[in-house]
């Protein structure tokens, strides 16, 4: 174990034995000879934070293939100095991203020669899989009907405004949801059916404003139950009391009562420290089916990691954000790493491959060091191609000049990313001011390409109610252009929006889908441990007076929910 102080913000902090022996583990060795990983310069904060740079996840904006020269939605701005292909460009064979090949030169260092050739090789407009009528959707694939959904997607249909979205159908505003079908306001749920406005609530049907549900139905303004029926501020209710406490999500007006009133409810409710499900020897938040991990948040199925946020399917990985799925194994300090990856550092966006080093949006390929778009290739450097042994002494060579300019083992310097940090998955976890960003070498987008609106708008009536029975309340609706009651910005109500919302009785929102992304993201509790004692002083929990546990949760020491330990918070379910 060595401690360190940190190059970015000067806090001390611990690599310990794992780290050690990760960092051995990964070395590589290239021309017969072994190059140890350094240990880190940054602490793991400042290490996410520097990976989350290079995931825009929701700034979308307009602009033409430069190939093809349709139009096309892209996370590259105008403005940006990149080639900008559109899927089916990008993935065709009408160019080579070999041709943009570069010849290594030992006099520069390599992040500016990597930096070169970002600005000269296309770059692929979205992640954006195998999808139908889902061009606005990012990190995602295998999606129908969708609009406006992003950060691992997958297999959705007329769903729209999602995070996280998982094989759901017909799903609106929702946050880390799964498995689910007619849900809207749902922040982390899985196997849900016509839930509206809760937090942590599992294979539960018609529930509303609720908390930490699993196997209930037809409950409301309720949290910690388990497998209970027609249940209201945690008491049995008559069909009638529920039906009469569901009618509130029909008007505006009272939406933001029953808010209050879950407030009230969510001060009240007990939380488990950690919210684990079927792991063994782990240290983190949000993870399911996991296996020695430390430092780990939003994790499903991983086995031997520590400083990873949001994965799933892999194993042995260190200092990884979005990583998985495919059995991916052995990644060390990459972002948006998946899809049967193994062997990769450095690294961002790298989908099916194996030994990939120091390089960006790298699709079915193996053996790349510093390359950028490139697709179903093996021994590139700087995207030119190479020979098996040439390749193999090169980067050799290419390693010791890294070594000795400071280079080797830390991830692509700020300067270097494609996005303005205010663009990026970086400024929703560590939010910075232009003069902050610019400060740490970042760049900032200071332009807002956003179609201008000064028309008229319009108001969304109180009552869900008036547009069942009138074709043209629903026409003035989908057609107009409502302006949001708190950024001011103009935003529509989509066709298929208006569907759902008439269909399960739900107000219209007056706010833009910026906004309502920002309130749910603020529920995340920021993916940091604190040392905690459990706060529980109830009476036959197996304690006398004040539980004695300790354990480590996401939950500040400031915070004022009601932190129990796992044991404690069980004896609490109802």
């Amino acid at each position: 174990m060595q401690n360190k102080i940190c190059k970015q913000c000067k806090k001390e902090f611990e690599v310990g034995d794992w780290d050690l022996e990760f960092l051995r583990n990964i070395s590589p060795t290239f021309d017969s000879k072994l190059f140890e990983l350094p240990l880190p310069a940054l602490c793991p904060e400042c290490r996410r934070q520097k990976r989350l740079m290079w995931r825009n996840n929701r700034s979308l904006y307009s602009r033409k293939c430069d190939l093809c020269q349709a139009n096309i939605i892209t996370t590259y701005s105008p403005d940006k100095p990149f080639k900008v292909y559109c899927q089916k460009c990008w993935w065709s064979d009408k160019w080579d991203p070999t041709s943009y090949g570069m010849e290594y030169d030992f006099t520069k260092s390599f992040f500016k020669q990597f930096k070169e050739l970002l600005k000269v090789v296309p770059r692929i407009a979205l992640m954006n899989k195998n999808s139908e009528n889902s061009e606005y959707c990012h990190f995602s694939g295998n999606n129908k009907n969708c609009y406006l959904c992003f950060a691992g997607s997958w297999n959705n249909e007329n769903c729209s405004y999602g995070y996280r979205f998982g094989s759901c159908k017909d799903c609106f505003d929702c946050h880390f949801l799964e498995k689910s079908e007619l849900c809207y306001e749902i922040f982390h749920g899985s196997k849900n059916y016509k839930c509206a406005y809760c937090e942590y609530i599992y294979d539960s049907k018609e529930c509303y404003f609720s908390l930490d549900l699993k196997g209930c139905d037809h409950c409301i303004f309720s949290s910690g139950l388990r497998n209970k029926s027609y249940f209201a501020f945690n008491k049995s209710c008559t069909k009638e009391e529920f039906e009469s406490l569901r009618s509130t999500m029909e008007s505006r007006t009272t939406i933001e009562e029953s808010k209050k009133k879950f407030e009230t409810v969510k001060v009240d409710s007990i939380r488990n420290a950690v919210q684990q499900l079927s792991c063994e020897d782990c240290e983190g938040d949000s993870l399911n089916n996991c296996k020695k991990l430390r430092e780990a948040f939003d994790i499903n199925d991983m086995e031997n990691g520590k400083y990873v946020l949001i994965g799933a399917s892999s194993k042995d990985v260190m200092d990884c954000t979005a990583v998985g799925l495919g059995e991916t194994q052995l990644c060390y300090m990459s972002m948006s790493v998946g899809d049967s990856v193994y062997n990769c550092a450095f690294s961002n966006a790298i989908w099916t491959a194996r030994n990939i080093y120091y390089s960006d949006s790298v699709m079915s390929s193996e053996d790349c060091f510093g390359c950028s778009s490139i697709k179903k290739q093996k021994y590139c450097i700087l995207n030119k191609q190479y020979s098996s042994e040439d390749y193999d002494k090169m980067v050799g060579k290419i390693i010791e000049h890294m070594t000795t300019t400071g280079e080797w083992g830390e991830f692509f310097v700020n300067d270097v990313c494609p996005y303005g940090y205010n663009e990026t998955f970086a400024n929703e976890f560590y939010p910075l001011s232009k003069s902050e960003a610019e400060k740490l070498g970042c760049a900032w987008q200071d332009n807002d390409f956003a179609p201008e609106y000064d028309g008229p708008s319009y108001t969304p009536d109180n009552d869900i109610g008036d547009y069942e029975t009138s074709a043209e309340k629903v026409e003035m609706a989908t057609s107009g252009v409502v302006k949001c009651s708190k950024s001011l910005k103009p935003f529509k109500i989509m066709p298929n929006e208006m569907i759902f919302y008439v269909k399960n009785k739900i107000a219209l929102p007056t706010l833009h889908p910026n906004v309502r992304f920002e309130e749910r993201f603020a529920k995340i509790n920021f993916p940091r441990l604190y040392s905690r004692q459990c706060m529980c002083a109830e009476q036959g929990h197996g304690h006398d007076g004040k539980c004695t546990a300790e354990f480590e949760t996401t939950y500040a020491p400031d915070r004022t929910e009601k932190v129990y330990c796992e044991d404690c918070y069980q004896r609490t379910i109802v």
